[in-house]
């Protein structure tokens, strides 16, 4: 079985760790539950580039380090020319089975680092480029970014909620017409191993976003993250799927939890038990609820109408 069709059982998962204990992540934290899965699949030969974020933090103070591979810090902009940098010093040097990732928030991608990202999908710059999104800057106290979703309180949000909708990220990748993009959340941590691992083996740019909740930021308990992330999958606030071409051709596909609902549209769950876990969604209106379901169910229709399941 080539890497591309990799699918684990749980018994079968690399049992080396990256992510070492003592890493300074709040309990609970999706984005290191991410991190951790990502290492995992990747392994040893992974250089790391993480701009202005979370993980700046969690990686731990210099001159210690939670991380077992090459990481270099670098400004909130330039995670994506900085690792393209790198992978071009690389492969000047024959050097060809090291993976360059960029590991960035999603206020460094959808927001200041968007015109790197674009630039280096326009080369095809040779790199992974992992958006871990947990919906706002956390590191910096909660303010809302682009992908923070409609009504969510934050605080630069904090009476009404953010009053936009998020970006669709992935989607302005997919139309960059790079070699893969995915989707994923460490609460299918099958799923996320798998594309990261084939994402390993392409070449070109390549883009996944791992939805990462935050128990802080979005405010619920910090045991309940797996169950915060299978939410937003099973009542389709983030669908799992994966874009990249196949004969000239660009395909996307829906995958775990994801294939299922489309195939079986009354598994798909409302969105209000979602936002009900969360305090960030505290006092939301009967018409804010109707409103994010409405655009909800919007997108993933549009999703079905591209989508192969």
């Amino acid at each position: 079985m080539s890497s591309r069709e990799v699918s684990w059982a749980i018994r079968e998962l690399p049992r080396e760790e990256y992510l070492l204990p003592g890493h300074a992540a709040c309990a609970g934290c999706g984005a290191s539950l991410s991190l951790r899965l990502t290492l995992k699949a990747l392994g040893k030969r992974t250089i790391v580039v993480v701009p202005a974020c979370c993980t700046s933090i969690i990686q731990g103070p210099w001159p210690k380090t939670a991380v077992a591979v090459p990481l270099m810090n670098i400004m909130f902009e330039a995670a994506a020319v900085c690792a393209a940098g790198i992978a071009a010093g690389l492969k000047a040097r024959g050097i060809e089975d090291i993976t360059v990732i960029a590991w960035a928030g999603d206020g460094g991608t959808y927001d200041i680092g968007l015109q790197a990202l674009s630039g280096a999908a326009e080369r095809g710059d040779d790199i992974l480029y992992i958006c871990y999104n947990n919906e706002a800057y956390m590191n910096t106290g909660i303010q809302r970014s682009g992908a923070t979703p409609y009504a969510a309180k934050t605080t630069t949000t904090p009476v009404l909620g953010k009053r936009e909708h998020k970006k669709n990220m992935p989607m302005i990748m997919v139309a960059h017409g790079i070699s893969y993009v995915a989707t994923a959340t460490p609460a299918y941590p099958l799923d996320l191993m798998r594309k990261v691992r084939k994402a390993r083996d392409m070449e070109g740019t390549r883009y996944i976003e791992i939805l990462s909740p935050c128990p802080p930021g979005w405010r619920f308990p910090a045991d309940k993250t797996v169950e915060v992330g299978r939410l937003a999958v099973q009542t389709c606030a983030f669908p799992l799927w994966e874009a990249l071409w196949e004969d000239g051709q660009q395909v996307i596909r829906l995958t775990g939890p994801s294939k299922l609902i489309a195939q079986v549209p009354e598994l798909k769950l409302p969105v209000e038990p979602y936002l009900a876990m969360q305090g960030r969604f505290a006092g939301i209106s009967p018409e804010d609820v109707r409103t994010f379901q409405a655009w909800i169910d919007a997108a993933w229709e549009r999703l079905l109408k591209i989508a192969e399941f």
